[in-house]
This record gives C-alpha cells, structure tokens and sequence, in this order.
C-alpha cells in the first residue's frame, strides 16, 4: 500500500505533540524511536513510545487523541471510582491496541504493567486514511469489532461466573493468548488480577491455590503457572 509524505508527516507531528502540548503532566517516556514503524499498524506510519515499568501512558479523560498498538510488554487499562475502588478494563499485550474511543477522551487510563513498548498514529489521520484506503477503513473496523468482543467476554464475566470460574476462565484466556497448553506466564499481580475479575485479592489467592489443591494447575511461582488439566480448565470456563 503507498503512503503519501503528507500523512506519515502529519502522525509524526501530532505524535510528537503528545510530548509538547501536555504540560500538566509529565510523561514517562525512556526513549522516541522515530525509525520506521511496524507495517500491521492498520496500515498506517507514526511513532514508536517507551515507557518504564508503573507509569501512566493516558490518564482518563485525557483527549483521545491517538491510537495505540502495544509492541512490547502489557498494558493495563483502568478506572478508579468514586470511592477509591478500581476496576481494570482489560489487559492488552504485544498486538493489541488501546485508545479506540467512541469520544473525545479516554474513558479508561492505561498504565505500563511492564516496560512498555507502543505505536501510536493520531485518530484524525487513521481516519481520514480511512476515507481513501478501503483497507485502512477494514483495519479500523476489526480492532473496533475486537475490542466490542472482548467487552462483552468481560461483562460476562464479571456478571454472571463464580470466583473459581472466573479464574478458570482467565488462565484458559491468558494460555490462548500466549499460544501454550501447558504453561503461561502471568506479568500482572494478584492484586491486578482481582481488579480484572471483580474480585478480592484474598479469593483470587483462595482459589489459585483450590485449583492447585485439584490438581488442576500448579504454582511454580506466583507469575509462572503451569496448567496441568487444561481440559479442566476450559470446562470450568464454559460453565
């Protein structure tokens, strides 16, 4: 696909301005690498981002100005309310992306689980790419048709499961994503992973180590799981 000078100019430049124009607010950024940026990011051209290991990468209600595509790392998306609680979102890794808002600005902050890779390109040029590129407009329409899924997955979840098959349901999804049967790693804490579920610290520990006691998992280390029964657990997960 042919890229006009025009509009890799015009991500860059608004990617830059996100360094720029956000005096309020340090960002936490290690390094802008400026070479050329990965080719499946809808297609389009702009700017690659690091960011350290805790620190925030948008705040809610900060423009949506930009969409994102994770690199490397895990990023975690979230929201505090009113009373202090927090509610994670989702937990997005290497090919996923963050920051398809249906307005203006970001409902959910996004926070560097680990160091964290990102590409970004401003919404208005993906866009008005899309207007021209019939590609580029499909592109947008499955990270946005992904993104609905996931909610969806999500809501049922928290909705409707029970602590032990919400759990089951995590590690199979997590197993999924890294691509393995038999072990995954996990780069968020305990503390994340209740946040995610909608539950306590204490029940998630509770019942990793139920599932431990089944047989049905095993806890090398508090982030490193292997999965003993996956058939176990996919069935608890489709309960």
């Amino acid at each position: 696909m042919e890229f006009k000078d025009d509009d890799m100019l015009t991500s860059v430049a608004t990617a830059r301005s996100l360094v720029s124009d956000t005096p309020h607010r340090t960002l936490p950024i290690v390094s802008r690498d400026t070479r050329s940026a990965p080719s499946d990011f809808i297609g389009l051209m702009g700017i690659t981002l690091h960011y350290e290991r805790g620190t925030e990468i948008v705040g809610e209600e900060d423009p949506a100005d930009y969409i994102y595509q994770v690199i490397e790392g895990t990023v975690r998306t979230c929201k505090l309310l009113c009373d202090g609680r927090r509610q994670i979102g989702a937990f997005v890794m290497p090919g996923g992306y963050f920051g398809m808002e249906a307005r203006g600005t970001h409902c959910f902050a996004a926070e560097a689980i680990t160091d964290v890779t990102v590409h970004l390109i401003s919404r208005s040029a993906a866009y008005a790419a899309a207007g021209r590129e019939p590609e580029i407009a499909r592109s947008l329409w499955e990270v946005t048709a992904q993104s609905l899924d996931a909610s969806q997955r999500h809501a049922l979840l928290l909705g409707r499961k029970t602590a032990l098959e919400k759990i089951a349901s995590f590690l199979s999804q997590m197993a999924e994503r890294q691509g393995s049967d038999d072990e995954i790693e996990l780069p968020m804490s305990r503390q994340d992973i209740a946040d995610y579920l909608g539950l306590t610290i204490e029940t998630v520990s509770r019942t990793m180590t139920q599932l431990e006691g089944a047989g049905t998992i095993s806890l090398e280390t508090s982030r490193h799981v292997l999965l003993k029964r996956p058939l176990e657990l996919a069935r608890l997960s489709h309960c």
